[in-house]
């Protein structure tokens, strides 16, 4: 096998390859090798100049769809992530970003049966019910379609920060987002847990660890000595607070009973009070997010979700931090390249859903070189 059918996906702010699984090796064994290839990983000079990836984290990721068996759900999508320096395989967590492109990527394969349940004729918007194998969870898509045949209209007034011009909404509802790999939305039972990990001033992190659409620990920015407006770059250079947050990483992960040496899960969020003309623009609370030990130029939606249900959660640092929380359920995130909307849907202690808006487009359709 030296090519696979493949088709090349910006979802919100990531890229990936999204494949049929019907085109894959049924011996998930051999996968590794495949998606390695197709990313141009291993490359020690971590530009994956060699495939399709962009030599960050966002950029070295794997779709896999299918039609789905469950009742629940229309198709099955599992997400891969593609470790740039060696080559491994990672399926610990979703990617809320590229859950952006499975809805259109499955009404564009044909991998729907419309019924009037899918598409509505007087809106010409489809609703895919798709399911994160990764996760177990359900995610309901909303978009529009254009055709007698019906394809993914990607062209609309939409604008995302982040993303270059504009584009289509689409709408994703993380249904029951709590507990996606602890089964706790509060895997230590408390909002504020404190670490055993020491800051520069020889005191005990604290920190907030909480598990919604993915895994994540939070820890306040200014107390660890963090710049409000340290730009991404600067703090993938500052190697002394990488290492400090790494540590925290690996003792949350213990915590929340998963390995630590798993890079991607939890992802860390530097959470910074917002000044006061990010508050009259809009925003309620500030962060910068790091995974697999980079920081992102954007929030990953599934953080954003996370966050935003955080912001709503009694005694946690995000709510600490939080300025103007309205009783709407919507938060505002700032973040390195703007800001996002999250709808938090909380009925006592159950997070009912989470959603936000997000774009997609193709970039590519054709054989991917896996050889």
């Amino acid at each position: 096998m030296s090519t696979i059918r493949s088709s090349f996906w910006r979802g919100g702010v990531c890229n990936a390859l999204i494949f049929h699984k019907s085109d894959l090796p049924t011996n998930r064994s051999a996968w590794q090798p495949l998606f390695a290839a197709a990313m141009g990983s291993p490359d020690p000079h971590g530009r994956q100049l060699n495939g399709m990836g962009g030599g960050v984290s966002s950029l070295s990721k794997v779709c896999i769809v299918s039609p789905s068996t469950r009742d629940d759900a229309d198709v099955d999508f599992e997400f891969v992530q593609v470790v740039i320096g060696d080559g491994s395989l990672d399926f610990a967590s979703n990617c809320g970003n590229m859950t952006a492109a499975i809805g259109p990527f499955a009404v564009d394969e044909g991998l729907l049966r419309f019924s009037s349940g899918k598409l509505f004729s007087t809106t010409n918007y489809a609703s895919v019910r798709i399911y994160n194998t990764n996760t177990k969870k359900i995610i309901i898509a909303s978009f529009p379609v254009h055709g007698d045949a019906p394809k993914f209209a990607p062209h609309g007034t939409y604008r995302m920060d982040g993303v270059p011009d504009t584009a289509s909404k689409i709408s994703l509802s993380f249904q029951s987002p709590g507990g996606t790999l602890t089964g706790k939305v509060l895997p230590t039972g408390q909002g504020v847990t404190s670490m055993n990990v020491i800051d520069k001033n020889g005191k005990k992190i604290t920190a907030s660890l909480i598990d919604v659409a993915n895994p994540g620990v939070y820890v306040d920015g200014s107390g660890l000595g963090i710049r409000p407006d340290i730009t991404p770059a600067e703090l993938d250079h500052q190697k002394d607070t990488l290492v400090l947050l790494e540590a925290v990483r690996r003792e949350a992960a213990e915590l929340m009973g998963m390995d630590p040496n798993t890079a991607s899960v939890p992802k860390v969020a530097v959470l910074f009070q917002p000044t006061e003309k990010e508050v009259s623009a809009g925003a309620n609370i500030k962060c910068l997010v790091l995974s697999m030990g980079q920081t992102h130029k954007a929030i990953p939606l599934t953080l954003a979700l996370n966050l935003g249900v955080a912001c709503r959660i009694e005694e946690t640092l995000a709510l600490g931090l939080a300025k103007n929380i309205s009783r709407d359920g919507r938060v505002t995130i700032q973040h390195p390249s703007g800001m996002i909307d999250v709808g938090v849907d909380i009925s006592g202690e159950d997070i009912l859903s989470a959603s936000l808006y997000s774009t997609a487009r193709l970039l590519m359709r054709g054989e991917v070189n896996v050889n």
